[in-house]
């Protein structure tokens, strides 16, 4: 293990100095091993052209080394499972939350019919690292993964009106290696040649990024009740314009004709040394003065989905609340010292659609 280092469910949480390695990470100066994140692989003739027609993204025409994500949708449109992805030339990899990785197997393994496909678990075999392109490149990997993130991909639609967009110079890399290149890295890491970050260090440049996950069981953007328009992930995880497949109709009919039901915010928290939220929060409007017990007359609006301590913003969180929940509300959120001020920085607007005509908005930044 690195000097210092902390270790939780997650793996590698920190290594001493959470903001230090968020900056060494964004720097290009560290690398960050994900022991949350697994690979799945799929090889056979039929590999991509099956992946197309049972999942959101376009897959048929993947060029070798090319990067992208999908989805796995339910017959209603939510989310059940995410994985990045990227194709050899002979296997396409799959990487994708270790706690998710034996049922989405399971399902993919379910759907083969009589394709030639081969669905196999390379946990044990395979390792992810995350970083810049720059830091991953010396790394001996079967493959890398580039975040596509925030760019809207062929067939994407971006509902986000920020300009610049807060994620667009994150560079974020994934390394698959095999595990005797992931125990040299921690050999390297534990005698100090190698700088590493822990997972809270990636997560706050996720979360300021504005970047989607659904990486838990339960509690983060893509929950069993997300719908992909709720978390701006039409970007880079669905093309609209492809032929069918399971919760498609439901991405079209909100897309064409509708609105998201809830939307994704970034908040801002107040105070620096408060006690962080935790992911599943509440988040209430205000209560307005002279409405009696606070407690009561509290409306619930929303829930945290992800809480991280930025090394320049400070605590910040990714949030799902209702669709009319006013742009310029004062909102709180729940924690253990009780309720914090949270402001809203609006990631999907409530008339995020195909029809919308929303203006361009600059980011305007609290520390500021």
């Amino acid at each position: 293990a690195a000097p210092g280092a902390v270790v939780d469910d997650e793996g590698l949480a920190h290594v001493g100095s959470p903001n230090g390695e968020q900056r060494a990470l964004a720097a290009g100066r560290a690398l960050a091993p994900l022991a949350a994140r697994t690979v799945l692989t799929v090889s056979g003739p039929d590999r991509l052209t099956w992946l197309d027609s049972i999942t959101s993204q376009a897959l048929a025409g993947l060029a070798p080394g090319e990067s992208t994500e999908l989805l796995v949708l339910d017959p209603q449109g939510h989310i059940e499972h995410a994985a990045s992805v990227v194709d050899d030339g002979d296997r396409t990899w799959l990487i994708v939350d270790r706690a998710r990785a034996a049922s989405l197997a399971a399902w993919l393994t379910r759907m083969r019919f009589r394709l030639r496909v081969e669905v196999q678990d390379a946990s044990d075999t395979h390792r992810v690292v995350g970083g810049t392109a720059a830091a991953i490149a010396p790394l001996r990997a079967a493959a890398v993964w580039h975040d596509p993130w925030p760019g809207v991909s062929g067939g994407g639609w971006g509902y986000a009106v920020t300009e610049p967009h807060p994620g667009a110079e994150r560079d974020w890399s994934e390394a698959i290696v095999e595990t005797a290149e992931y125990d040299a890295l921690a050999a390297a890491a534990a005698s100090g040649a190698q700088p590493v970050a822990g997972h809270l260090a990636a997560d706050a440049l996720r979360v300021a990024a504005w970047r989607p996950r659904a990486d838990r069981e339960a509690g983060s953007e893509g929950d069993a009740r997300t719908l992909p328009h709720e978390v701006d992930w039409l970007r880079t995880a669905v093309h609209l314009d492809k032929g069918c497949y399971r919760g498609q109709e439901t991405v079209a009919k909100v897309h064409n004709l509708g609105h998201p039901p809830r939307r994704l915010v970034l908040l801002q928290l107040d105070g620096s040394d408060a006690v962080l939220p935790s992911v599943g929060a509440a988040v209430s409007l205000v209560p307005v003065a002279g409405d009696g017990d606070d407690a009561a007359s509290a409306q619930v609006v929303g829930v945290v989905t992800s809480v991280a301590r930025h090394h320049d913003e400070g605590p910040i969180a990714l949030a799902l609340v209702r669709r009319t929940t006013p742009v310029d509300a004062a909102l709180v959120v729940a924690t253990g010292d009780g309720a914090v001020a949270a402001a809203q920085e609006v990631i999907v607007p409530p008339e995020a659609g195909r029809t919308a005509a929303v203006p361009r908005l600059p980011r305007l930044s609290r520390r500021r």
